[in-house]
């Protein structure tokens, strides 16, 4: 927006034209630390109550202050993701978990003391009430099942269509995809926005993801 200080007082009076800018940049959402109201950049830590599954945004020294008080309150989530192209899972061990559709991401919970399946829906993310009597197997097969942090990491699948991508993610990637399907599904199908930005997710996790080095097990 341009000011003319130049005009006669008059013509112009330049004041109302920059509290309106003021305000218009004061409403610009800026993301701040759940814990102590400072300002973040875009790229924060985040901290998870595993009691309610709530997401924190975080400073980088709420994180680490949180993270290692001794009450268990949070958890800090990892930014690591680790892709697992040597990840075993038959489709008769994916249908025994009996999910309605081909994503889905699974973590141990502490409060629970069991695992949760997760799978995004319009309407958010919803847990599979169904026995996951498979998941021993499953979690035997492949090592790096073994290694996840509980409540702050996730197996994620997709096995949309001809897909069989597995990874080890950040709980709040998985809460991501669920938000960014929550915003972007239309009708029965989807649409085609929707599932370009799946695939556009998928895509750039595993741009940002290591492979891991081991096998499954035999």
């Amino acid at each position: 927006m341009t000011v003319d200080f130049n005009q006669p007082p008059e013509q112009s009076d330049p004041f109302p034209i920059l509290q309106r800018f003021a305000r218009r940049r004061s409403a610009t959402p800026v993301e701040r630390c759940d814990l102590c109201g400072l300002e973040l950049t875009a790229e924060h830590a985040h901290l998870l109550e595993p009691s309610n599954r709530q997401l924190h945004c975080a400073c980088q020294a709420c994180a680490i202050l949180f993270s290692n008080k001794g009450d268990g309150r949070f958890s800090r989530v990892p930014h690591r993701v680790t892709y697992l192209p040597a990840f075993r899972l038959t489709d008769l061990q994916w249908s025994s978990l009996m999910l309605p559709i081909q994503l889905a991401f699974f973590f141990d919970s502490t409060p629970d003391k069991k695992v949760i399946a997760l799978y995004p829906s319009p309407a958010g993310a919803t847990e599979s009430l169904l026995p996951l009597e498979a998941w021993d197997e499953i979690v035997e097969q492949n090592v790096s099942l073994q290694k996840m942090e509980k409540d702050v990491e996730a197996l994620l699948v997709n096995r949309v269509g001809e897909k069989r991508e597995y990874f080890i993610a950040p709980i709040d990637e998985c809460y991501k995809l669920v938000g960014l399907i929550r915003a972007k599904w239309h009708g029965l199908s989807g649409g085609t926005e929707a599932w370009k930005a799946i695939n556009e997710f998928f895509v750039a996790l595993k741009d940002r993801s290591v492979i891991a080095k081991e096998v499954a097990n035999a």
